[in-house]
C-alpha cells in the first residue's frame, strides 16, 4: 500500500519542523554552533530568505512527494522505509548540496565529524517521522 499524498505532505511539515529544532538546539550541543540551513542554502540562492523558502518546500513538498513515489522500492515497513529515505537524504547532502553551499565535502567546513553525525541525527528523525506519520493506517510488519 502506497501512502497518501496528503499523509506525506503532513508528514513533512512534522518532519521538516522538527528536524529544523533538532538543527537550532541540539546540533549547537554536538558542534558549539546551530546548524543554519537556511543561512547556507541563501548564499546558494540570492539571501535568507529564500534559503529559508527552499528549506521548507524540498521538506514539506519535494522530498515527501518523492518519498512517495519511490516507497515501494524501499525495504521494511513504514518507518524503516522513511528512516532509509532519511539515510538517502543525508547522503546527498553530505556528499552534493553542502559542498555546493560552501559548507564542504562531508560538512568538512562546518565542523566535520560532529556535523556530519548531527546532520545524520536530524536525517534519521526527518525519514522516521514522515515513514511513521505517512505509512499511518499500514501495517508496521510486512505482509
Amino acid at each position: 500500500m502506497k501512502p497518501q499524498i496528503g499523509k506525506a505532505v503532513t508528514g513533512g511539515v512534522v518532519a521538516t519542523l522538527v528536524m529544523t529544532l533538532m538543527m537550532m538546539y541540539v546540533a549547537p550541543m554536538m558542534t558549539g554552533q546551530p546548524m543554519d540551513i537556511a543561512a547556507l542554502l541563501g548564499a546558494m540562492l540570492g539571501g535568507y530568505t529564500m534559503g529559508m523558502v527552499a528549506h521548507i518546500m524540498m521538506g514539506v513538498v519535494v522530498f515527501p512527494l518523492a518519498y512517495v513515489f519511490i516507497y515501494g522500492f524501499l525495504p521494511g515497513g513504514p518507518v524503516v522505509r522513511g528512516l532509509v529515505w532519511g539515510i538517502i537524504l543525508w547522503i546527498a547532502a553530505a556528499t552534493m548540496v553542502m559542498p555546493m553551499a560552501g559548507a564542504g565535502f562531508l560538512m568538512a567546513n562546518i565542523g566535520g565529524m560532529m556535523a556530519l553525525i548531527a546532520a545524520l541525527m536530524g536525517h534519521l528523525v526527518y525519514g522516521g517521522l514522515l515513514g511513521w506519520i505517512a505509512g499511518s493506517g499500514e501495517s508496521a510488519v510486512p505482509a
